[in-house]
């Protein structure tokens, strides 16, 4: 379980045969093996670290199903340890299970804040909704347009400096969790036949 707010932008050292290894130091404090770690929004397993990179294994279906499988060398990802008991839930309940993958359409200016467009999956939109929370390579952000296929976010100047949202094209893919509790009504509602 995490919070979509991000610890540190880590700096990719290295991607290769499912093996990939991760600058960081924020979030290697009380960090050991078999912890947690979203990875733009993706929940990964640590496998080893040392004092400055943490190393994790991807799966196929995870670099299937995420942005994480066209990760370079140098690149920066957002970072964020498991939350613990007893810490303030500052954003939202993110699961770390990305659902899909959406595009940049655009980041335009708007005063000192950003606001940025992504096209999202068609089966997606129906939990993005305004005032809503998604959760953008790991950001938790507030919806604040929702269009036929896109939606957009305001990005304040702190998301801007401590996040890699801003430092992405139009194009440029980007993972994508919707509301759990959202999911979870439409599927109880589903199953009770009220909705076909």
């Amino acid at each position: 379980m995490f919070t979509g707010i991000v610890e540190e932008l880590g700096i990719i050292k290295s991607f290769g045969d499912g093996l990939l290894v991760i600058s960081a130091s924020k979030v290697l404090e009380g960090t050991k093996p078999g912890d947690s770690i979203a990875v733009n929004g993706a929940c990964l397993t640590v496998t080893s670290l040392d004092d400055h990179s943490f190393s994790t294994s991807l799966m196929p279906e995870t670099t299937r199903v995420t942005n994480l499988g066209s990760l370079q060398p140098q690149g920066q990802v957002n970072l964020e340890r498991s939350l613990a008991l007893g810490e303030r839930l500052g954003g939202s309940i993110v699961q770390g299970h990305v659902e899909g993958v959406g595009t940049i359409r655009s980041l335009e200016a708007d005063g000192e804040a950003v606001v940025a467009t992504y096209n999202a999956p068609q089966e997606l939109m129906k939990y993005i909704i305004p005032k809503g929370f998604i959760v953008v390579d790991g950001v938790s952000l507030t919806v604040v347009k929702v269009q036929d296929r896109t939606f957009s976010v305001s990005l304040v100047q702190f998301t801007q400096e401590h996040t890699n949202l801003t430092s992405k094209m139009q194009g440029d893919a980007v993972n994508l969790e919707t509301d759990i509790i959202g999911r979870y009504v439409d599927a109880l509602l589903r199953d009770s036949g009220r909705l076909s």
